[in-house]
């Protein structure tokens, strides 16, 4: 199997100190990459250097003759935010052949699930899933062998991420894909890289047993280094014993054997088996069942974005208890996270005759877009909302979650959203509530984070609405799903049913993946007898050397478009 990309040695410095250290790797033909890690750990900067966008401070990386590699951006460019849908597509091919081959941006936007309405949208003003799928038709016009995914999955409803899902498993290339979802990674990958530390660690495995086969290799590693340590303790304790005996005896001979002993405790510490920093900070979020029949009553409730906005669903009538733990799922835009917010300020205001709260029902809300905490205030006086507690218990609160104490009086306003995300999860741990209301809680989590959430959620004694697509999460903490479509609002208590129904109830983009371009058909109409054949020529040359490849490098979906255009200029020409 022929290997498309190798790193020997890379390493690569921030300001503050080394990022990754020595690494190297290969990627053969065919593999599928998850790339994983916790925030910060630098996935993104490898990704920028293996697409040269940054230069490593040493080490080599290498690509094939034979391979070209296309990335799938995190964040749209700014220089295609002013642009159409097609001309975003099509600056990706050179400028000479722009226009002779605008078919192929026609053709990739098609596949993607775009109509040709939508071609002369802003992609400034696209949604998050109508973005990665706008990333993946600039990438896959030019034709790669690999791709480079950088979180793509961030910010897709879940009909979408079903659908990326579904192209990332039928695309035939290879790929590096950074996610924190590990459902979509268990699906797609046959191999995970773990970055920890500044080091890779290289799985033949998909991503939950990868993480579980490092879990495996950690605790061997305690074990060894506990081994070593008692061994170390045992020479040291005999050294100790030989250099008093020495000392009190005047024996040099006890002595020379006690700095032998010394110097040859210097080396196994040297050598001693490495293990990695844990975090001792965990999530948690303790609650309390209150005894009454609910938490909440809802009644006719119209569900807007805005008071003077039009409704977008009614929620009829509907009980939270405790231990209800209630999924809300549905596209983007429904009216998830309205619902959360008309409820957050109900409890609030206690203004909404729609929204009944128990009088004793304590509740507690995570924002998705961080503004529950105000930005001038610094990060102590950011957790005296959530809980009447002594200053010392914030600040250890703070400490235990990795601020500094010389950070505790820093403005909310000059951290990260990572970090900003954890200091709200930190506020909400310290208080004990009934209810919680979580929009996209994992927005900004890793792994371990989501994994931690999941736990805590399962024992959670309240009751709480979620709105999130992570599927693993949903699954693992809900018991109630609610999902949102064609502005109604049905309940489930099987998740499968759940997804069914939603990815049912609208056409999903990969419904639109055939469809052949229409506007290529207008364009064919319009042609010359002269250039239609040369067009049909065109056609049956690319036809002909797809087939000729091998079954698993051939594009089906392609052939079907340019079949039926090479139909319908045969019927103009009257060949048929």
């Amino acid at each position: 199997m022929s290997t498309l990309l190798s790193a020997q040695s890379v390493s690569y410095d921030l300001t503050s100190g080394p990022l990754l250290e020595n690494l190297s790797f290969t990627l053969k033909k065919g593999g599928r990459i998850g790339l994983i890690g916790h925030n910060g750990c630098g996935k993104s900067t490898l990704l920028k250097l293996l697409t040269g966008q940054l230069q490593a401070r040493s080490g080599s990386i290498s690509l094939s003759k034979q391979c070209l590699m296309a990335a799938v951006e995190q964040h749209l460019p700014e220089s295609i935010s002013p642009l159409t849908l097609i001309e975003a597509v099509k600056a990706q091919l050179p400028e000479t052949s722009r226009e002779d081959e605008a078919w192929k941006a026609e053709l990739q936007l098609s596949e993607m699930g775009f109509s040709e309405q939508d071609w002369l949208l802003q992609a400034a003003t696209l949604s998050g899933g109508e973005h990665t799928r706008l990333m993946l038709a600039r990438a896959l016009i030019l034709e790669p062998d690999l791709l480079v995914l950088d979180e793509p999955s961030n910010h897709l409803d879940l009909p979408t991420l079903l659908w990326l899902e579904q192209f990332l498993k039928q695309w035939k290339g290879s790929f590096i894909l950074v996610s924190h979802d590990q459902r979509l990674l268990d699906q797609v990958t046959n191999t995970t890289w773990i970055l920890r530390a500044g080091q890779m660690h290289c799985f033949q495995l998909s991503c939950s047993r990868a993480r579980k086969a490092l879990d495996d290799q950690d605790e061997a590693d305690r074990l060894k280094r506990q081994s070593e340590q008692k061994e170390i303790d045992r020479i040291e304790s005999s050294a100790k014993r030989l250099a008093l005996w020495g000392k009190v005896y005047d024996n040099e001979d006890l002595s020379r054997k006690a700095k032998s002993m010394e110097k040859r405790i210097d080396r196994l510490k040297d050598q001693q088996t490495d293990q990695p920093a844990i975090s001792p900070w965990q999530l948690k979020l303790s609650g309390e069942a209150l005894k009454a029949d609910r938490l909440l009553a809802l009644n006719n409730m119209d569900v807007k974005p805005a008071a003077d906005a039009k409704t977008l669903f009614t929620l009829l009538q509907k009980q939270v208890k405790s231990r209800d733990r209630i999924a809300l799922v549905g596209r983007n835009g429904c009216g998830k996270s309205s619902l959360i917010r008309q409820l957050w300020s109900s409890f609030q205001k206690q203004s909404n005759e729609a929204i009944l709260f128990h009088p004793r029902c304590e509740t507690g809300y995570y924002d998705q877009s961080l503004q529950q905490l105000r930005n001038e205030d610094s990060l102590m006086e950011a957790l005296r909302q959530f809980a009447p507690l002594p200053d010392e218990q914030r600040k250890m609160a703070l400490i235990s979650a990795g601020y500094a104490y010389d950070r505790h009086d820093q403005k909310v306003s000059q951290l990260s959203g990572g970090e900003r995300s954890r200091l709200l999860f930190v506020g909400l741990s310290l208080a004990r509530y009934q209810l919680l209301f979580l929009d996209e809680p994992t927005n900004h989590l890793d792994l371990e984070g989501k994994d931690e959430l999941a736990e805590t959620l399962k024992t959670f004694a309240g009751g709480f609405l979620l709105v999130s697509h992570d599927r693993d999460l949903i699954e693992t903490s809900c018991n109630r799903f609610w999902v949102i479509h064609q502005g109604q609002l049905e309940e489930f208590h099987d998740p499968e049913q759940a997804y069914s129904v939603l990815l049912d109830s609208e056409a999903s983009p990969e419904s639109q993946v055939q469809k052949p371009s229409s506007s290529a058909i207008q364009k064919n109409s319009s042609m010359d007898e002269e250039s239609l054949l040369e067009r049909l020529i065109e056609l049956e040359a690319k036809l002909q050397d797809d087939l000729a490849r091998k079954p698993k490098h051939q594009k089906p979906e392609k052939q079907l478009i340019w079949q039926q255009e090479i139909q319908q200029i045969q019927s103009q020409l009257s060949l048929i």
